[in-house]
């Protein structure tokens, strides 16, 4: 008679999965996490917009958009581009602020020499947010038309089209885009806390005024400003998130009783527990979970205890092997997830793997999946191995890092890298005039140093060319949790 398995099927598949995904030869080739992290941050100097600073690195950018904001009768000059067009989109940059300073608070006490660039580059984001929310009652979330913008191909030192203003009020309220605005500003008061106190209390100042007006004046800036925002950056997911987001980080903050109160009191009623493997720029219930969790795992707040169950359930939906339908990983082992520019996904959950690996390995703790446990090694195995296939352990030997590697991508769908710079053509390229340049099959003039494209799909396949935006586009929301991983592996490089 043959003898029953002592692993159930489960456990052989997740095995398998964890064969084939960390036991590649691949897996153990080399990399320059240190090379990469600068150049991961560097990428934003590439994305700013307004007045450059006499210390920008990448020199073919110019200033640019100096008059936003005029329209309305306020300076909103600075800030980010979000990705390969001209447009400030407020939700997006706010969400990218508070991952740089998620990833400085965590890691930056491995970032060495690059710790000072990360810093700046979170700085440039708040400055933006500060002018953006100076006045009571009122959040700026957008400059440009989008369609306007999106409808012409032209460097942002050239902008010709139109930069409207959007806003969000009492009576067209945006609780998502600010309560994730209010979760920017208390993260990076905690960065500037010892670094700059008067800043850091600003900062905080703001956050709590921010906050207030968003859970005071509920709704979603999608159905207040639709033809503005949609379908670029709607919120799909609804502003319920983005309120126990911004109280988790006031609580981290400030550490009143007053944001833990609204944390457990609203925990149900805002569904903390939904759609637990979603974490990004529109969905922050993963990063709820975990970030709240670690005061649970310090033994500090066991009326939190349930969002680390949620925690744990996330951890287990996105391992390979037994991850949610929702996960796949490819046969290259990338973790795929529908939708558009799938390595924000890659690099937002594999930020959380590595975080809470860190919050666990402090508590002396595992993650109960089923009949398998998931230690905090295996959780920055996995994490691990989602950088090293960014940066080129891959079935195409390509790293998607511009710049980073022999091999990466050449032609990314964005503006500013694509047309001619300033310097090498000081004459204006009009809106329709860069068209030549977006069908072009050369290579871009200009290297964006450290942005991290869409990448590849779930076979693997990755076409260098600009129109595929999807997949050779980059944005500032993917590289923001890149940085804080980074900043781990150039230290412990040699983990295993």
């Amino acid at each position: 008679m043959a003898r029953k398995s002592l692993i159930s099927p489960a456990a052989t598949l997740f095995l398998f999965f964890l064969v084939v995904l960390l036991s590649s030869p691949a897996v153990h080739a080399g990399h320059d996490y240190r090379d990469a992290l600068r150049k991961s941050i560097m990428f934003f100097e590439g994305q700013r917009s307004g007045k450059l600073p006499p210390d920008q690195r990448l020199r073919w950018r110019r200033d640019s958009a100096l008059r936003d904001g005029s329209s309305a009768g306020v300076d909103l000059s600075g800030g980010y581009y979000d990705a390969g067009d001209n447009v400030k989109f407020g939700f997006p940059m706010a969400f990218t602020t508070t991952m740089l300073s998620w990833s400085v608070i965590d890691f930056g006490r491995t970032m060495g020499p690059e710790l000072r660039n990360a810093v700046a580059a979170v700085r440039w984001g708040t400055d933006y947010l500060l002018k953006a929310t100076a006045v009571p009652g009122v959040v700026f979330v957008q400059v440009g038309d989008a369609y306007s913008d999106h409808n012409c191909w032209e460097r942002p030192e050239d902008m010709d089209t139109l930069r409207s203003v959007y806003k969000i009020d009492r009576a067209h309220p945006g609780s998502d885009v600010a309560g994730e605005t209010a979760a920017a500003l208390a993260a990076a008061s905690i960065v500037f806390r010892k670094r700059d106190p008067a800043y850091s209390r600003r900062l905080l100042d703001r956050a709590t005024r921010v906050f207030a007006f968003a859970n005071r004046y509920r709704g979603a800036y999608s159905s207040s400003l639709y033809h503005a925002v949609c379908p670029f950056y709607c919120d799909f997911n609804g502003y319920q998130d983005e309120l126990l987001w911004g109280a988790a980080w006031l609580h981290k903050a400030s550490r009143k009783r007053v944001y833990r109160e609204y944390i457990v009191k609203n925990e149900v009623v805002l569904r903390a527990g939904d759609t637990i493997n979603e974490f990004g720029w529109d969905n922050k219930h993963a990063g709820i979970n975990v970030l709240i969790s670690k005061e649970v795992l310090m033994g500090k707040a066991e009326y939190f205890e349930s969002f680390k169950q949620n925690a744990d359930e996330f951890i287990c939906s996105i391992l390979p092997g037994i991850s949610h339908p929702q996960v796949q990983y490819s046969r290259g082992g990338l973790l795929v997830k529908t939708g558009g520019s799938n390595m924000q996904h890659v690099t937002s959950l594999s930020f959380l793997l590595l975080a809470y690996s860190n919050y666990l390995s402090h508590a002396r703790k595992v993650v109960p999946c089923g009949q398998l446990t998931a230690s905090p090694s295996l959780l920055r195995q996995v994490a691990k191995r989602q950088v090293d296939y960014i940066l080129g352990d891959n079935p195409l030997g390509m790293s998607y890092m511009v710049g980073y590697g022999q091999r990466f991508p050449r032609r990314i769908h964005h503006r500013g890298s694509s047309v001619p710079s300033v310097s090498a053509h000081p004459a204006r390229i009009g809106c329709k005039e860069g068209s030549r340049y977006f069908l072009s099959p050369n290579p871009n003039p200009n290297l964006l140093v450290g942005a991290v494209v869409g990448g590849p799909n779930v076979t693997d396949a990755f076409p260098d060319s600009r129109p595929y935006f999807v997949q050779s586009e980059p944005t500032t929301y993917i590289n923001a949790p890149l940085v804080g991983l980074l900043g781990y592996f150039s230290t412990h490089s040699s983990w295993r």
